[in-house]
């Protein structure tokens, strides 16, 4: 076997995450309520392109999450050759399909610093030059780089003609991709519609007011975008380090694909930890009343009392203590990181439920008063029915978009507990880690920017999509405006 396949817990609750949201999907398709609010979502330009960006992101995760050791090259053992029937032996080192699709960004590591689309280093260095009369003179310049524009050898002049080269070549290639969805989408359309495929092609860019059809042409125009910042990038990271280099020489594109999994794994395994403490005590606290709800109020007044940098801190100390007293659970690096993150998470997920709970038993509390839930309660329908069956499908507007919107703060809060230290495992590449290693880089002569700008851009871009496709979610489940 080439491979020795690892299953880390945080890969395991992705890809039951994704399972999920299969069974969700089938269970909508088989829910015409459901399935209308959901049409309502897609057939909202600002959901559709934000539903694309978030696709990408995710996919960038799915691959991020399937890990394997690589098998060792077979080697002397003991003083002789391993046999046919030897053990294999694998790595130490934990990888995943991103990464081998990412090898050379992986393995293509410089002396140091370097800017983007850089043939040399960011800083002068003593180092030899040959006189013409073929004398060697010692004198500071800056070194080529080992990896970035290696390809061009002497003709280092030809850099700028090589660079537009390439991104006409990945400008080309996104025009070629598009029109070959475009076409694709607008046949399937007119074959569905059983029309023309012109008619089929002006209806993805002109939609009738009264069409309930997804925005294909918001779709469309996101993929553009998203082909066009793509496809170059895919033409230029095998010569060149696009967004430069950190310290170490590592480059930050690599590091920038590789923190993604890490801002999905906060933001959807704490929201796991979240959903159902906040929605149990918060529809109870609403419902009950009384002393029920004196004792819920009570538990999360006072945790939302104690400063949330503070217990986090706590916490995850201890969970490193822990970790740090029993290194035999872990028979590599990545699943002691896994371990932190998963507790990082089980934390931050402890400690951000008050908020929801809150929403829910406001909400509760007046949905409890109407009509049908005191006429269900007259012919002595059980509470916790009421509470399935009445108050819960009519707050799950307000469950969604708090979810959402929890998502984006969760991965900016990463970023800040990995800025001062009590986030993720050093190990483990993050926005917070990146955002963390750049600040002192703002420090330098020449300054050293690039890290932080791409840590920043992508996070922004990130959020803002969740952001935008929550809005969207509420407006679609919002019982008011149906």
């Amino acid at each position: 076997m080439a491979f020795l396949p690892v299953f880390l817990w945080s890969d395991l609750v992705i890809w039951l995450l994704v399972a999920a949201l299969g069974l969700l999907a089938w269970g909508v398709a088989r829910t015409p309520p459901l399935g209308a609010a959901w049409g309502r979502v897609l057939h909202s330009r600002t959901g559709m392109a934000s539903l694309a960006v978030l696709a990408l992101f995710v996919a960038v995760g799915l691959l991020d999450s399937a890990h394997y050791r690589p098998r060792l090259t077979d080697a002397p053992q003991n003083g002789q050759d391993s046999g046919a029937g030897a053990a294999p032996a694998y790595g130490v080192e934990v990888l995943s399909l991103l990464d081998a699709l990412l090898t050379p960004l992986r393995t293509q590591v410089e002396k140091t610093y370097s800017a983007p689309l850089a043939t040399r280093a960011y800083a002068k260095e003593m180092q030899e030059v040959r006189q013409p009369d073929g004398s060697l003179v010692q004198q500071r310049d800056f070194p080529r780089l080992k990896f970035g524009g290696a390809h061009l050898g002497s003709e280092e002049s030809a850099w700028a003609g090589d660079v537009a080269r390439r991104l006409l070549q990945g400008y080309g290639l996104a025009i070629l991709l598009w029109a070959a969805l475009a076409i694709f989408l607008a046949g399937r359309l007119a074959r569905r519609r059983q029309c023309s495929f012109r008619q089929s092609w002006r209806e993805l860019w002109r939609r009738p007011p009264t069409s309930t059809a997804p925005a294909w042409d918001a779709l469309l125009l996101t993929l553009a975008g998203l082909f066009l910042l793509l496809t170059p990038l895919l033409a230029l990271a095998p010569e060149y380090h696009v967004l430069g280099t950190d310290k170490v020489g590592q480059d930050v594109l690599y590091q920038i694909l590789k923190s993604i999994r890490t801002a999905l794994v906060i933001g959807l395994v704490t929201t796991l930890v979240t959903l159902p403490v906040g929605v149990l005590l918060g529809i109870a606290a609403g419902y009950f009343r009384g002393w029920v709800d004196d004792l819920i109020q009570y538990l999360y007044t006072t945790l939302s009392s104690i400063p949330g940098v503070l217990l986090i801190a706590a916490a995850v100390l201890m969970m490193q203590v822990v970790i740090d007293t029993h290194p035999e659970w872990f028979a590599t690096a990545a699943e002691r990181a896994d371990l932190r993150l998963l507790a990082l998470c089980f934390i931050l997920g402890m400690t951000s439920w008050t908020g929801l709970a809150r929403l829910l038993r406001g909400e509760t509390l007046k949905l409890s008063q109407l009509e049908y839930i005191q006429a269900a309660q007259a012919f002595g329908v059980s509470s916790w029915r009421i509470l399935l069956r009445h108050i819960l499908p009519n707050v799950m507007h307000i469950v969604l978009i708090a979810l959402v919107m929890d998502f984006s703060g969760l991965v900016l809060a990463e970023a800040v507990l990995s800025y001062v230290g009590i986030g993720v495992d050093p190990t483990m590449i993050s926005f917070g880690t990146m955002i963390n290693n750049a600040r002192m880089e703002l420090a330098r002569e020449p300054m050293v920017w690039w890290s932080l700008a791409a840590a920043f851009v992508f996070m922004f871009i990130l959020v803002l999509a969740a952001n935008l496709f929550a809005d969207v979610v509420r407006d679609a489940f919002d019982p008011r405006a149906a």
